[in-house]
């Protein structure tokens, strides 16, 4: 399949203001280089081994098969060609309980090489999805992923291959605790995303028109939209970026054609039925690439228990913002009638939307954004990790992850040096370690460490939740804690997908 797709490039403010500098480079390939400064490890597969031998075992199998390839889905009304698992969006779940094995089988129907990663899950080092750790799977070719889960949880799955990260390959995986008490009633799955493929310009040409807006001003000759800050003619949907104060400057790079929630747009919404008065437990996912998104459920307050599979100190908010690869669990009591579940695209000036039907009624207008957008948004600073899940607070090392880079250029890195060229951060099996994630760019970065989950520090010291994926605002310092006790080579990167693929990335190593 061509990957290219007509349309107009819709890129923000920022990329607008990019066009008069210097700068750009060639497009990151599907399969990334190991970088030249990373060693090939020095972890043997007797330690992963070990570690996974630690891991809860029930003794249960639970199987699935995945199958990348071309597909064309109906969004609702609007018919998009594109990639995706097993021909539909999302993908199949994938649900298993603790100390189950999890059997993947991915048969690659791609015209290039793909992986699954699985993301949040603390599970054995070469069964990432993501190389060097295990090879990407070649095209034509089939792979069976085997692992197991220490950690109940809200997860997902997504390729770690170039910019598959935003097309439609992506799964929710559910890791269940067999001991939890059922304190709801019924569960309801949203995976959020940002969407452009077959529909509007394709992340390729997004990610060529990046890095190459600084090589000569104005706008960009075939791509409506580049000449100004306003809206961008011939993309429905799209507008010009506006501020975030939330996310501490702009929304995002790019401006989409369309926002979804659970594979659909606004104006189709996907509907969950449930009787009022029901405990509803949402797990929520970003899967976007460049957006993140402030969320609510019009006149209901929500409860938030989890995020990123580790249970907080239950808070009532009344909306709540998910930079991409994060997730959260909430809980809310449905009222009578039909509501609409709202993800507003932070600092985009468009929503996506599902709907909670309980009784008689109708929804409001496909753009309608209910008041608690604007209430009690609840944050990564909000939380704070429940006493049992909360990590030690020694420390043996101190890492540190400088972000630089700028829009002007779009050169991503870490500690200076983009991932081609990176020096890993290293640690050794057991250490306590702190890290601190220092933004020295004007935008923010979720960040994202694969195979550990952290505790976030407050600036003040004080403990808040545990995590895999933060935010990171610009010219702000997060420091978190994490224990090393998953050897092997572990990604550590921005989970903006067009950052990723412009550099910034590294890895955590494991050594003797």
């Amino acid at each position: 399949m061509s990957r290219q797709t007509p349309a107009a490039v819709a890129m923000t403010r920022r990329g607008f203001l990019a066009a008069s500098v210097l700068g750009g480079a060639a497009l990151v390939a599907c399969s990334r280089p190991i970088p030249a400064g990373a060693p090939s490890g020095t972890i043997g597969p007797d330690a992963i081994a070990a570690a996974e031998s630690a891991r809860p075992h029930s003794g249960k199998t639970v199987t699935a098969r995945l199958a990348p390839g071309v597909a064309d889905l109906d969004l609702g009304g609007t018919k998009a060609h594109t990639l995706a698992y097993n021909n539909q969006l999302p993908g199949p779940l994938i649900r298993a309980n603790v100390g189950d094995e999890i059997a993947v089988t991915v048969d690659n129907g791609l015209d290039h090489a793909s992986s699954v990663h699985w993301h949040g899950l603390a599970l054995r080092n070469d069964m990432d999805g993501a190389a060097p750790a295990v090879r990407n799977i070649e095209s034509g070719s089939s792979f069976t992923y085997r692992f197991s889960s220490p950690y109940p949880g809200t997860y997902w799955a997504h390729p770690h291959t170039g910019l598959d990260t935003d097309y439609g390959l992506y799964v929710p995986v559910i890791i269940d605790d067999p001991a939890e008490p059922g304190r709801y009633d019924a569960e309801w799955i949203v995976m959020l995303d940002d969407w452009t493929s077959g529909v509007g310009t394709s992340p390729e040409e997004i990610f060529r028109g990046l890095r190459s807006m600084g090589k000569g001003g104005g706008s960009m000759p075939g791509m409506p939209g580049m000449g100004g800050m306003g809206s961008m003619p011939g993309v429905p949907g799209v507008g010009g970026a506006g501020a975030s104060d939330l996310l501490g400057g702009d929304g995002g790079d790019v401006s989409y054609p369309y926002y979804i929630i659970n594979g659909r747009i606004p104006a189709a919404a996907t509907t969950f039925t449930a009787k009022p008065g029901r405990r509803i437990r949402i797990r929520i996912i970003n899967a976007a690439a460049d957006t993140a998104f402030r969320v609510a459920l019009a006149g209901h307050r929500m409860t938030v228990t989890h995020t990123d599979g580790f249970p907080v100190v239950p808070t009532d908010v009344d909306a709540l913002l998910l930079g991409m690869g994060e997730r959260y669990d909430v809980v809310v009591t449905a009222g009578d009638g039909v509501f609409p579940l709202v993800a507003s695209a932070e600092g985009k000036n468009a929503v996506a939307r599902a709907l909670l039907s309980t009784g008689a009624g109708s929804a409001p207008d496909a753009g309608f954004r209910p008041p608690q957008l604007t209430g009690r948004v609840g944050t990564v600073d909000t939380f704070t990790a429940t006493p049992e899940v909360q990590l030690s607070t020694d420390s043996d090392l101190a890492l540190q992850a400088r972000l630089s880079g700028t829009m002007m250029q779009y050169d991503w890195k870490i500690n200076g040096r983009a991932y081609d060229q990176t020096v890993p951060l290293t640690v050794h099996q057991g250490q306590h370690a702190t890290l601190a994630f220092t933004n020295e760019t004007m935008m923010w970065h979720p960040m994202h460490l694969h195979g550990h989950t952290f505790q976030v520090i407050r600036a003040d010291g004080s403990a808040g939740p545990r995590k895999d994926t933060v935010v990171v605002k610009p010219m702000q310092t997060v420091t978190v804690r994490l224990l090393a006790d998953n050897p092997g080579i572990w990604m550590l990167h921005c989970h903006n997908g067009y950052h990723m693929d412009a550099g910034m990335m590294t890895t955590l190593n494991y050594t003797g």
